[in-house]
């Protein structure tokens, strides 16, 4: 007799519900889904375990003898689950700056959840300089951190070369160009990202220290947004290079030392635990992140 947690959890959640339709909604099943594993549960018991009546359904004699006994697995296993969770391992804890966030890290984490399902990781998005400080504070685990940023008394080693670029549409005036300068935008409309984004502040940062007013029309909520709006000619953006190769739209270099960083992956020296190690592994691509180490 073969029958899994979520059958047992169905069959209590139609029983509390009195109806096929309540408990599908209880557990997430659609009710073709929910009626299939009643009627596999049914076949291998050898007996039907509900009964049809006016109002929905109720227990057969089969279904009474199975409630207490559905009840004591459930019970048991959320007791269980309760009593090992002080013994979890805590989430790693990962800060990067927008570009990473954005292009670097959905692709990786999704490759090493895939390979460490029980490991979890917490990302918050940050400064490079903020990181670099979270670092040494024990704030975070692992930060990934541009070049500019004081790295002094971090491991680091490379993660990803960093370009911002500035996205045009197709046939603009200033396509042809091998790089422009924030001050050839003075009088061009801006698709900026929120106020809050951390890229966005340090892109009104270096503007201000250039002297260069970059007149915002319109705010996008991310990268795709951004790279939509000026390719459709709202205004021009200004994304990390692998946001506008995703997107395929046009762009163009920027003359500018900031626009050209390198990303490293930081972290505290000696103060790595074991999912730390594996994550670190991981993202530096060393071949070691399923050692387990």
């Amino acid at each position: 007799m073969r029958f899994d947690l979520i059958d047992l959890q169905l069959f209590l959640h139609v029983c509390d519900a009195g109806s096929l339709t309540g408990g599908a909604a209880r557990a997430h099943l659609t009710l073709a889904s929910a009626s299939e594993r009643i009627r596999t549960m049914e076949v291998r018991f050898g007996a039907p375990l509900f009964e049809r009546h006016s109002r929905g359904v109720r227990p057969t004699a089969a279904g009474q003898a199975m409630l207490a006994h559905a009840r004591d697995v459930i019970g048991a296993c959320e007791r269980l689950e309760a009593a090992l969770a002080p013994h979890r391992a805590a989430p790693v804890r990962l800060w990067a700056n927008a570009a990473a966030c954005g292009e670097h890290l959905p692709g990786l984490l999704e490759a090493f959840l895939a390979r460490h399902p029980g490991e979890a990781i917490d990302v918050v998005e940050a400064p490079s300089d903020g990181i670099a400080s979270a670092l040494r504070a024990g704030r975070c685990d692992l930060g990934i951190v541009a070049d500019w940023a004081d790295l002094q008394g971090l491991d680091a080693v490379p993660f990803r070369e960093d370009r911002l670029v500035l996205v045009v549409p197709a046939g603009d005036v200033l396509q042809g160009r091998a790089a422009v300068r924030l001050g050839d935008l003075a009088d061009r409309p801006f698709v900026a990202l929120p106020a809050a984004s951390v890229l966005q502040q340090h892109l009104d940062a270096q503007a201000r220290t250039l002297g260069v007013d970059l007149p915002v029309r319109v705010r996008a909520p991310g990268f795709e947004a951004a790279c939509r709006m000026a390719a459709a000619g709202v205004g021009v953006a200004i994304v990390p290079q692998a946001a506008a190769r995703r997107f395929g739209v046009e762009s163009l270099a920027l003359d500018h030392p900031w626009a050209l960083r390198t990303l490293n992956l930081c972290s505290r020296p000696g103060a790595a635990s074991g999912a730390v190690l594996r994550l670190k592994h991981h993202m530096a691509g060393d071949g070691q992140a399923g050692t387990g180490s």
